[in-house]
């Protein structure tokens, strides 16, 4: 018993807020964060859209998703209450999702030809633990380090793998997470495969499970969950939000983009996921669902839901944030698995922005337009990837000591203060 693994802190940087409170108060709100991107390099200014974390300041290397990490990381530090000073360093694992790699590089050169000379040094060009190590460093933790790029589903893998490490008793505490900024090159590739969705009114441009939808919306963000050994987070009387009771991790090897049109691969996926979980479809209240706004992935995710649950579909909840906060790709697992924790801390399923017109196709409850009071005890979070990343995890509401209780509204918050 003694070997569960739990979230003791969460800390998130997104379009609509730059903390974990005010991006849950407007996802609860179904606010968005979508806007015309301009002085995008190689981009023409308005061809694409994108939600995009304003007012964050670039590291001294010009980069930007050093510091939207190391900023979830500090607020899921200070909302855990651990004091590291006090931890076996050792003892305390760092698993990190990042989409690193050469393409800053890429930027950078085109920005050089154009007159810019500065030149981020080989080891932020050439290793994807750049951020994840630097994050690791300055929270001065020695345990292991894991990181993985895997496209949309790389923050649910982190988490995964970060759980892992401490049933495997490699750490008793992990810090996982992800983050994203947009960049030239992938903003244009998305471009080019002709996913993205496009409006005269941005914030109606993203429309997941409805029937005029026509593709994703581009977003950045971050968010850094503390995973915590039941025994270490019990012994100093840390807050929970709700235990991690499994995950599981398979491929769609259909296609690098296309999806298997009879679901089969996302519905074992499931039922993988509840048999590790010792759930029963009917336990679970809300799905987290990765719900793009893409013809596709929507009809696919609906059929792979309905296949895995049964009769019980019809009394799930399922909704997505992506339409609110744009697709994190790299940061999406990370962040929506943060919205589900709170989701089943505070009884709310939040709503699926811009659901208009329910496709019948997507014949589950979306929660179109305006969230919904329930009591949430089981949730499960699914993450589709590019290259066939399939990653699902079960969470349960946590109602013991050290329960989370909703935190005061805002207006209450500023007036304390």
């Amino acid at each position: 018993m003694e070997d569960r693994v739990v979230i003791t802190g969460i800390g998130m940087v997104t379009a609509v807020g730059h903390d974990r409170e005010s991006t849950w108060r407007a996802v609860k709100a179904g606010h968005n964060g979508v806007r015309k991107l301009c002085g995008m390099p190689g981009i023409p200014d308005g061809l694409l859209l994108g939600a995009t974390v304003e007012g964050v300041p670039r590291d001294r290397f010009g980069d930007r998703n050093f510091p939207i990490a190391m900023a979830a990381a500090r607020e899921a530090l200070a909302d855990s209450r651990l004091d590291l000073r006090r931890c076996d360093r050792s003892r305390i694992a760092s698993s990190y999702g990042t989409c690193g790699g050469p393409t800053p590089w890429m930027a950078e050169e085109y920005a050089r030809r154009e007159g810019t000379t500065q030149i981020k040094p080989w080891w932020e060009n050439l290793l994807y633990s750049a951020v994840p190590t630097r994050v690791a460093n300055r929270l001065g933790i020695f345990g292991p380090r894991l990181v993985n790029s895997t496209a949309c589903a790389t923050g649910a893998i982190a988490t995964i793998n970060g759980m892992r490490a401490i049933l495997d008793g490699q750490a008793d505490i992990a810090f996982v997470g992800s983050a994203q900024t947009l960049h030239p090159i992938l903003s244009a590739g998305f471009y080019n495969m002709r996913v993205l969705a496009n409006a005269d009114d941005p914030a109606a441009a993203c429309r997941p499970f409805d029937a005029n939808r026509t593709g994703f919306v581009m977003g950045e963000g971050a968010a850094t969950l503390v995973l915590e050994r039941l025994s270490s987070a019990r012994a100093r009387g840390a807050s929970i939000y709700a235990e991690i009771l499994g995950g599981a991790l398979l491929s769609d090897s259909t296609h690098v983009t296309d999806l298997s049109a009879d679901s089969r691969p996302l519905t074992h996926l499931l039922d993988r996921t509840l048999r590790q979980s010792n759930l029963v479809p009917s336990d679970v209240a809300y799905i987290n669902a990765h719900g793009t706004g893409t013809k596709q992935n929507d009809a696919m995710e609906t059929r792979g839901i309905r296949a895995a649950f049964g009769a019980a579909a019809n009394r799930l909840c399922v909704s997505t944030i992506k339409a609110n906060l744009g697709h994190l790709v790299n940061a999406a697992g990370a962040v929506e698995l943060a919205i589900t924790a709170m989701a089943l801390r505070d009884g709310f399923a939040p709503p699926t922005v811009n659901l208009t017109h329910p496709d019948p196709d997507c014949d589950l409850d979306c929660v179109p337009l305006v969230g919904r009071r329930r009591a949430l005890e089981h949730a499960v979070k699914i993450s589709i990837a590019f290259g066939g990343h399939l990653a699902a995890i079960a969470l349960r509401r946590w109602s013991g000591a050290g329960e989370r209780c909703e935190p005061a509204p805002a207006a209450m918050l500023r007036l304390a203060a």
